[in-house]
């Protein structure tokens, strides 16, 4: 007796035009995605385009933005894999309804809609507190470092750069010209008028300008020479905020009293700054930094969010380098207005952090505004404080309160809630590292791939409802 096999015909023709709604179970992420973009607000994305109709016809914003969606929940943010999947994934020619954009498409729409697609993150975040998953009554703030798309070797200090300056450009008095335009002036901040020492006029000099690229970021140019010449221009700034604040302390300190009118006694030891900049940057992505990591040093940022209880997302963004010690209260400003726009009413009752983000004037005035606030003192696994904080009272404060049962249970919290959130965008959807080169491009990539973790989340928190 023969074997007996279910036939298998590649030739065989659709004898009825195949339907994509039976290609995928209801209950699959594809559908709900589609869903959800549905109830989205993509107004900023029809912007971009002709009202008359002319021209060449563009895909719909509705499906590429469903397509990107569906993509980075999947862990899949490469165009060209992006392409070969509308081709290969059955779900993916649903969302793309059996079209196929090509890689060029999928990453000039990803650019030229980059803040749109960062505003995704509100979108999201309403949907799911229109689900009811959004309480924010404790809240964990934390961050991580992700990889740059920038290697470390590419890092140079003012010398190196210099040279390669010369080996692959021969316009340097052009961009010099660039450097020294009208963008600054001379006159003294108003944040360095005060009475501390040199040493923190210099640190609040650099505060600053950090300050100042972190609120108004540029993208990084895509050729090479015009990037050494950022990068140049970068590191003679740094060297420049330097002596301005050295003088500006120097003019100062020639005529400054003590708080009983007299002076300050001798002066100090004259300090010049050098005349070429000290610090490096680097050449491929001049906003990263590096950063420690449990890994070891790479070259990086450092990706922050606030989460809840629910490990839903209220707020994510970005900073340059690795030091979280003057973002804890910004972030939960940004919480607040994340969650207005969302219409939640609710406000943080409490936050809970580690010591990357200890504080002690920001822990103070968030205090005061009604969040309690639990931030770790002391890094790692001490359990003493050193003799030098044994006399300091805000420290000995947040001990106090770390010591009693309440304050262990509810910084115990603080690990369950955000590290979850890390892990598995990190390890499960393998986003370690950023595709995106500058401070502004990533800081839209991350928002992006936090909505994404909060629409995973949304659409489980349905599947359990429709499955009791």
């Amino acid at each position: 007796m023969a074997q007996n096999f279910i036939a298998v015909d590649r030739d065989q023709a659709f004898l009825m035009p195949p339907s994509l709604r039976e290609w995928l179970p209801e209950n699959h992420l594809a559908w709900y995605v589609l869903d959800a973009v549905a109830e989205m607000d993509l107004a900023a994305f029809y912007r971009r385009y002709r009202p008359d109709g002319w021209g060449r016809p563009a895909y719909d914003p509705a499906m590429m933005v469903a397509l990107l969606l569906y993509s980075y929940a999947r862990g899949e943010r490469s165009s060209r894999g992006i392409e070969r999947r509308c081709v290969e994934d059955v779900a993916y020619r649903v969302i793309a309804s059996n079209l196929a954009p090509d890689h060029v498409t999928i990453n000039r729409f990803r650019f030229e809609h980059q803040d749109a697609l960062a505003g995704l993150f509100g979108e999201v975040l309403t949907l799911c507190a229109r689900a009811g998953m959004v309480r924010v009554g404790t809240v964990a703030v934390d961050g991580t470092r992700m990889a740059a798309n920038a290697s470390k070797e590419q890092t140079v200090d003012y010398e190196q750069l210099a040279r390669k300056i010369l080996e692959e450009a021969a316009e340097i008095d052009a961009a010099e010209d660039e450097l020294y335009g009208d963008k600054r002036g001379d006159e003294l901040p108003e944040q360095l008028r005060t009475g501390k020492g040199r040493q923190e006029w210099l640190r609040d000099a650099k505060r600053q300008l950090e300050a100042e690229r972190a609120a108004n970021p540029k993208p990084v140019p895509r050729a090479r020479p015009p990037r050494l010449k950022e990068a140049k221009r970068r590191l003679q700034e740094e060297l420049w905020a330097e002596q301005r604040a050295n003088g500006a302390y120097e003019a100062w300190r020639v005529t400054a009293k003590d708080t009983l009118g007299r002076g300050l006694g001798k002066p100090p030891t004259p300090y010049a700054p050098p005349e070429l900049p000290a610090g490096t940057v680097n050449l491929t992505d001049p906003d990263s930094r590096i950063v420690q990591s449990r890994r070891g040093f790479m070259q990086g940022y450092t990706a922050q969010a606030v989460a809840t209880k629910q490990q839903i997302v209220i707020t994510a963004d970005v900073i340059a380098g690795g030091n979280e010690r003057q973002t804890l209260e910004p972030l939960l400003d940004k919480a607040h207005q994340e969650l207005a726009q969302a219409g939640v009413t609710d406000t943080v009752g409490s936050a809970v952090a580690d010591a990357g983000f200890w504080n002690t004037d920001q822990i103070a005035r968030l205090t005061d505004r009604g969040i309690r606030t639990l931030v770790s003192p002391d890094a790692g696994s001490r359990k003493t404080p050193g003799q030098t904080r044994q006399r300091r009272k805000h420290y000995l404060e947040m001990r106090e309160q770390l010591a009693t049962d309440e304050g262990k249970a509810l910084y115990r919290q603080r690990q369950a809630i955000i590290e979850p959130v890390f892990a598995q965008t990190k390890h499960n959807r393998r986003i370690d590292r950023f595709q995106r080169r500058g401070l502004w491009a990533c800081r839209a990539e991350w928002r992006l791939i936090t909505a994404t973790h909060n629409l995973l989340k949304l659409w489980q928190h349905n599947l359990e409802i429709a499955t009791a």
